[in-house]
């Protein structure tokens, strides 16, 4: 679970993480912090804030997390290799400036990017697609993306049913997929398999991913959840974002509820406390990640952050928010 703490800080550095906890809480924010409303209305001030509270493009060291899976992200954003028996699988990219980062990790681990075989990702934005299209290009790899989510990877954001419009400022480099993913669809490449689900809200083709390995002798389910965040200016309730949001975030809940993983890994890195398992790694090695009780805490906190919405849609007068929403001209239905 998220855990943010504001004692001793004073200046931009309290600012900086005030405004953390209102991008991934929804948290109740001081007067000197942009409120979620500020944010709704300025995809510029949500996209740079949360690259610089969240450290998106800030690197990180990468180190093995268990049996055959890395971590190759940002400080801020996971990314994730796979080392296969036929070459590599990567999961996840942050924002368009990440790519070199996430490359140079790849080869600070022995590993060549050039071996990368598969890309998948968990959904549409540019903090988890934006270096797709590097890594395509240095690789030849195969983009394999949920059908929900195929337009907007393909045309770099302009199909996003709430950025769309904005896209030269939410957008990232297009990608073309490959294959087309649907529920419960398996992804393999050599000795690991990776089971897509589609659960959606945060956008339609969202995916989670699960797996399962094997390191010192044990095996381990894994999990990477996702598709509950609510980012400010969705609407859930009434005027919703898409028709049946709300209840897709519900279904979504349930669903990941139902998943009993021994690790859990998180497109945002903070959500997963890495660098505390990370020190603890260094120790106990694989056994550091394993926490299902977080799991269950993780999801709390995510279903809360979404009645909490709820609860201020439905308190909220009716008429125009006076927030843009929906996909670019070009990509309207």
């Amino acid at each position: 679970m998220t855990r943010i703490t504001f004692r001793g800080q004073s200046g931009p550095r309290a600012a900086l993480a005030a405004l953390a906890a209102v991008l991934l809480l929804g948290a109740a924010e001081p007067a000197a912090t942009p409120s979620r409303e500020d944010l709704a209305k300025n995809n510029k001030m949500f996209l740079q804030g949360a690259i610089k509270a969240l450290k998106w493009e800030q690197p990180a060291e990468p180190l093995k997390i268990v049996g055959p899976i890395y971590f190759v992200g940002t400080q801020g954003l996971g990314s994730y290799l796979f080392n296969t028996s036929e070459g590599l699988i990567l999961m996840g990219t942050g924002t368009p400036a990440s790519g070199p980062m996430i490359a140079a990790s790849i080869r600070k681990l022995g590993f060549r990017p050039e071996d990368i075989k598969v890309i998948v990702t968990w959904h549409a934005h540019a903090d988890h697609a934006g270096a797709i299209a590097y890594f395509k290009q240095l690789s030849g790899a195969q983009l394999a993306v949920m059908e929900g989510d195929v337009a907007a990877m393909e045309d770099g954001g302009k199909s996003d049913f709430h950025y769309g419009w904005d896209w030269k400022t939410m957008g990232w480099p297009p990608a073309n997929v490959d294959r087309v993913l649907h529920d419960g669809d398996e992804v393999t490449l050599g000795d690991v398999t990776l089971t897509a689900l589609n659960t959606p809200g945060h956008t339609r083709g969202d995916t989670t991913w699960t797996t399962k390995v094997a390191d010192g002798g044990k095996s381990y389910a894994v999990v990477w959840p996702d598709g509950m965040s609510v980012n400010p200016g969705y609407r859930v309730t009434t005027q919703p974002s898409y028709p049946s949001i709300g209840d897709d975030y519900r279904r979504t809940l349930a669903r990941l509820q139902g998943l009993k993983p021994d690790i859990w890994l998180v497109s945002h890195t903070e959500r997963f406390d890495l660098e505390a398992k990370r020190a603890q790694a260094a120790k106990t090695g694989a056994e550091a990640f394993v926490d299902p009780d977080g799991y269950v805490t993780y999801l709390a906190a995510q279903g809360k952050a979404f009645e909490d919405e709820v609860v201020r849609e439905l308190a909220a007068p009716p008429g125009d928010d006076g927030v843009r929403r929906g996909p670019a001209p070009d990509r309207q239905p």
